[in-house]
């Protein structure tokens, strides 16, 4: 079948390039997509990256991912877009758009009718994701927040789709697989579940890591998944993963509450129990000190290293193993 995504179009046995117009309202954004059409069916997959600013990894490894797959490799369809939310790549340096301060991987599947981070988030479930047999959407630590690599999926209440998330997130061989117990919120992996696509999110990278090896292990991941959906055929390219996939489960998370300047005790990797003290958030003005303590006992799987927060912003996130 033909594949067409606005003016782009993609006739099977052929790969095309471009980019569609999103409508934000009070702007129109280029976002980049490309469109592998195999010359045999196969599953419909759709890739994205560039969701937020300053992680640059999946970035990357999308725009390495389009060049290298061709259409004579591909079963099905496969729908890569390497910047999803220009506004926040192109435009800041953190997990929120310059444009309205929103974190668009908390409003999905967003309004069309909102403001600019809810459009874009609108426009990308029209247009790329819905119709999708599998969703895959790709982040790493930003430049201000130490993590480890690991998969994150939800639980849904459909049986047959949460063996897909767990299928799929297990597929990606990293050793740290970790899913939440409903299929709530914003998030977009969240989002597609509820409209019963299977979806994973993939987090590789920290700190802004752009180093080609970070990258060479999420393509190689990439390939597992796409081999995984039968996308593509077993070949070199496909590396086994060195590590056992194992479920954990979210216990917690940390947000700040106020403005100031943040200097942890516990860092990411570290064990910590519900109410031990994690950091401090100093104010700058009187040097008054605010103790941060742990909201649950767990691993920290990824923390805050930047210096300056304000109300909201993630301190850490923590989870266990669900054995």
């Amino acid at each position: 079948m033909t594949l067409t995504i606005g003016t782009l179009c993609a006739e099977p046995g052929q790969k095309t390039r471009g980019s569609l117009p999103a409508d934000l309202g009070a702007t129109t954004v280029d976002v980049p997509v490309i469109l592998v059409n195999g010359s045999r069916p196969g599953p419909r997959v759709v890739i994205t990256g560039g969701v937020h600013g300053g992680e640059f990894i999946p970035v990357d490894v999308t725009t390495r991912l389009a060049g290298l797959l061709e259409p004579d490799e591909i079963a099905g369809q496969l729908v890569i877009c390497p910047v999803s939310n220009p506004p926040a790549v192109y435009g800041g340096r953190l997990n929120i758009s310059p444009l309205d301060g929103v974190n668009i991987n908390r409003v999905f599947p967003g309004d069309k009718d909102g403001g600019p981070t809810d459009r874009m988030a609108a426009w990308l479930f029209e247009n790329l994701i819905d119709g999708a047999d599998a969703y895959i959407d790709l982040h790493s630590g930003g430049i201000d927040q130490h993590l480890l690599d690991f998969v994150g999926y939800r639980l849904t209440g459909d049986d047959e789709l949460d063996a897909k998330n767990r299928a799929l997130a297990h597929a990606v061989g990293y050793e740290l697989v970790i899913f939440g117990t409903s299929a709530d919120g914003g998030n977009s992996h969240a989002a597609a579940n509820r409209q019963g696509i299977p979806a994973v999110l993939v987090e590789t990278g920290q700190l802004g890591d752009r180093d080609p090896a970070t990258a060479r292990r999420l393509l190689d991941a990439l390939y597992r998944i796409l081999h995984h959906l039968g996308a593509i055929e077993a070949s070199e390219h496909i590396k086994q993963p060195t590590v056992q996939p194992r479920d954990w489960i979210w216990t917690g998370d940390v947000a700040s509450q106020v403005t100031g300047l943040w200097y942890p005790d516990a860092v990411t990797g570290d064990e910590v129990t519900e109410g031990q003290v994690i950091g401090r958030i100093i104010d700058p003005v009187d040097g008054a000190e605010r103790k941060i303590t742990a909201s649950a006992t767990g691993k920290i799987i990824y923390n805050m290293n930047g210096l300056s927060v304000r109300p909201g912003t993630e301190l850490a996130a923590i989870a266990a193993p669900h054995d």
